[in-house]
């Protein structure tokens, strides 16, 4: 039995479809625990681009492996029923047995993505989706949200529905805002609950249950550590738990169970919307990395902000989840440069430091310290082997080894399933 936590190890993005994709053909349950639409996962197999924002990548791994939605989500029902209509277009989830909703994870409504979209346009804007994550996880924590199961029952839908109108109604009014009438929501809502009843389960005990038959189990991660709404950037974070013991929550499983912990990260940074980022190029070597790596956002098609790998960042994101291995992306991508830069600290108003600040503020006015490495010109789209990599790469990767104090498990050598190292497989 193998219970591995899968987690972006940065500010997200870090290629967590790929990863997973790989990792579920070991896994017998894919479980997602938290985060809603705002997440894009693109998946390259055999040639062919599949994007997908709620159902694990795991699911391409076709009949037999049981996908599960759990608790923690945020979930927009008609981006869902869009997404297993497209999936079972492709001959994905043939059998309705092999995908589980949680009836407790929370429902987004259309006032939540008005007000995320209006709040994106004021003062506090922090370059959100605009999905209605937020605001649906704060009608979560003021106990006026509404859960999946809840679609399913007509006066308590029209219940929630009229009282979060109550709450938001008029702020929304007053900011200019066609909200839909309640009973317009609740007739939508309501179909979307016939549509997807046949899904709803109690997940978290359906998990348990598995785990105890010593069933292999693969819990994914949405967005990065660095976005955690505890621990993240804070304010220019998501707002839910991205980092492994989100897992716990998000699912409703004891912390004993997870068996491993694996991070996500990219060979060098990036990051999409507002909020500090000390590693940045805004020169054309930080365009160069974009165009090469196709960082632009699978949910927004919004360019993302690219720079030098921050080690400093990444260390702390291994203490956050209590690393095991860390799985590095995109190394092909810095093929062809002469130098490469690493961020191994900072100085902030004169004091060194060895960890990225979780203050917003003082992280702007971090100056990274770099160690400088030799880059590489040979293409390593072809190498299965560590050794087989060129000298350069394989220093790279090893420096990153010692500078976060965790082994690398998988190195990403190409978009592509079978362009890949795998070094330790943590289910077997």
């Amino acid at each position: 039995m193998a219970n591995v936590v899968i987690v972006g190890a940065q500010w997200g993005d870090e290629g967590k479809g790929k990863v997973v994709d790989l990792y579920t053909e070991f896994a017998d349950v894919v479980v997602r625990f938290g985060g809603g639409a705002n997440a894009g996962h693109t998946l390259v197999v055999d040639g062919q681009k599949l994007v997908t924002h709620l159902i694990p990548s795991g699911v391409l791994r076709g009949r037999g492996k049981r996908i599960v939605l759990g608790d923690g989500m945020v979930i927009d029902p008609k981006t869902l029923l869009e997404e297993i209509s497209e999936l079972k277009a492709k001959g994905l989830l043939a059998d309705d047995k092999d995908l589980i909703i949680s009836s407790s994870a929370h429902v987004i409504l259309p006032l939540h993505k008005e007000i995320d979209g209006l709040r994106e346009q004021g003062k506090l804007a922090i370059g959100t989706t605009k999905r209605g994550i937020g605001p649906a996880y704060e009608a979560k924590m003021a106990r006026r949200g509404v859960r999946m199961a809840d679609l399913t029952d007509e006066k308590r839908l029209r219940d929630l529905v009229e009282v979060n109108h109550e709450e938001m109604g008029s702020w929304l009014r007053e900011k200019g805002a066609k909200l839909n009438p309640v009973e317009q929501t609740v007739a939508e809502y309501l179909q979307h609950g016939e549509k997807l009843k046949r899904y709803f389960a109690d997940a978290s005990r359906l998990v348990y249950d598995e785990i105890k038959r010593g069933r292999h189990v693969l819990f994914e991660g949405a967005q990065g550590a660095l976005l955690d709404v505890d621990r993240g950037t804070y304010p220019f974070v998501t707002s839910s738990s991205t980092i492994a013991g989100g897992a716990c929550t998000g699912v409703g499983i004891g912390p004993t169970m997870i068996t491993s912990v694996i991070g996500i990260a990219k060979a060098y940074s990036t990051r999409v919307g507002g909020g500090p980022f000390p590693t940045e190029l805004t020169d054309e070597l930080g365009q160069r990395l974009r165009e090469a790596g196709g960082e632009f956002g699978a949910t927004t098609g919004r360019p993302r902000r690219c720079g030098w790998l921050d080690v400093a960042a990444l260390r702390l994101a291994a203490r956050w989840n209590g690393l095991h291995g860390i799985a590095l992306t995109k190394l092909d991508v810095l093929r062809g440069l002469k130098k490469i830069k690493v961020c191994v600290g900072y100085t902030v108003d004169g004091q060194e430091r060895d960890e990225l600040p979780t203050d917003s503020a003082e992280i702007a006015r971090c100056v990274p310290v770099y160690e400088e490495l030799d880059g590489w010109d040979a293409d390593t789209s072809q190498v299965r082997e560590r050794d087989a990599l060129p000298t350069a790469a394989r220093k790279y990767v090893s420096r990153i080894e010692a500078l976060v104090g965790v082994d690398i498990s998988l190195i990403s050598v190409g978009p592509g399933r079978a362009e890949t190292i795998v070094l330790k497989n943590p289910f077997r």
